[in-house]
């Protein structure tokens, strides 16, 4: 396939690299380093996630019933372009481009419309079980349609990626925790808070309690296991494209240990891992891969092993 073969779909993908640069510096960052090809199918995939997640992320003066008819809209628009392959749609069109070359299954980004529904619906998680299935859905799904774009030499690879893809999330989840207490969310489990005596007055308060920070340590330990059991899984992906899902996954990794050098105060605003930071990152990566030398082994004594896909409650 020939993901810029005629004048609309190189609009498509160029617009679709510039969704990426605009929205995830980390993820254009790692993305740039790909073979042309996966590169720009990395950008086709990441501009319609991104795009699902904006339907209710960006302020509309839109009703929820509107903007749950609006996802269920983009849905139908999905099955139709699987059946036909195509679509105007500017973000579906390259998209489905690269659903049909890479075999990515609908299944996946229809459940990424399912968690954005569901973040829609569902402000708050009762338990860790309630929160994993929102991971899975808005990254958890991520984590699988790459790997059809990156390529693997072992299934197993899926299982892999979708701890790394909830990883991101639960990291993306303690980044934002002021961002989204202001909008009203409030993603930590509800039997943890009770269990860590941390009230959502204290979250909305932003009162940095030693219950608060005790709190935070657990969540950040736990989204540090998750990449921890991701490890092996990127040297089941193609050659090519390890260094490129290494680096992701340091970068982002990097925003849990600036939460720990901030004491977990999760108020102080948004970290960040500095250009220079991604830029050694992705020196060090490509340098390995390059070389042929394999990741360190790390100890991961006390980890659960990855387990099998959640089964999903549709």
């Amino acid at each position: 396939m020939k993901l810029k073969n005629d004048q609309l779909g190189a609009a498509g993908f160029d617009f679709a690299r510039k969704v990426t640069a605009h929205y995830s510096k980390s993820f254009f960052f790692s993305a740039s380093i790909l073979p042309r090809k996966r590169r720009w199918a990395t950008y086709a995939v990441y501009a319609f996630c991104r795009y699902a997640d904006n339907l209710i992320d960006k302020p509309r003066d839109r009703s929820q019933k509107e903007l749950i008819e609006e996802i269920d809209a983009v849905a139908a628009e999905l099955r139709t372009a699987y059946r036909t392959g195509e679509s105007e749609h500017p973000i579906i069109g390259s998209f489905i481009r690269v659903a049909q070359e890479y075999e990515i299954p609908l299944e996946y980004p229809l459940d990424l419309l399912r968690g954005v529904k569901m973040d829609l619906q569902q402000p708050r998680y009762r338990t860790f079980n309630d929160l994993y299935l929102f991971c899975y859905r808005v990254a958890g799904v991520v984590g699988l349609m790459m790997t059809h774009v990156l390529g693997y030499r072992d299934k197993q690879a899926f299982v892999y990626a979708e701890r790394l893809g909830v990883a991101m999330q639960l990291t993306n989840i303690l980044r934002d925790i002021k961002e989204d207490k202001d909008m009203g969310r409030l993603y930590i489990p509800e039997d943890e808070m009770r269990r860590f005596n941390v009230t959502e007055e204290d979250i909305r308060g932003e009162r940095v309690t030693p219950e608060l920070r005790q709190l935070m340590e657990f969540q950040v330990c736990r989204a540090d296991r998750y990449y921890e059991e991701a490890v092996d899984g990127i040297q089941l992906l193609d050659r090519k494209s390890r260094y490129a899902i290494s680096s992701a996954s340091r970068i982002y990794r990097g925003i849990l240990n600036k939460i720990e050098r901030r004491d977990f105060n999760p108020f102080e605003g948004r970290v960040y891992v500095s250009d220079l930071s991604k830029l050694c990152i992705l020196a060090a990566e490509i340098v390995k891969t390059r070389l042929g030398i394999a990741p360190p082994n790390l100890d991961r004594s006390g980890y659960a092993a990855p387990q099998q896909v959640l089964e999903r409650r549709i």
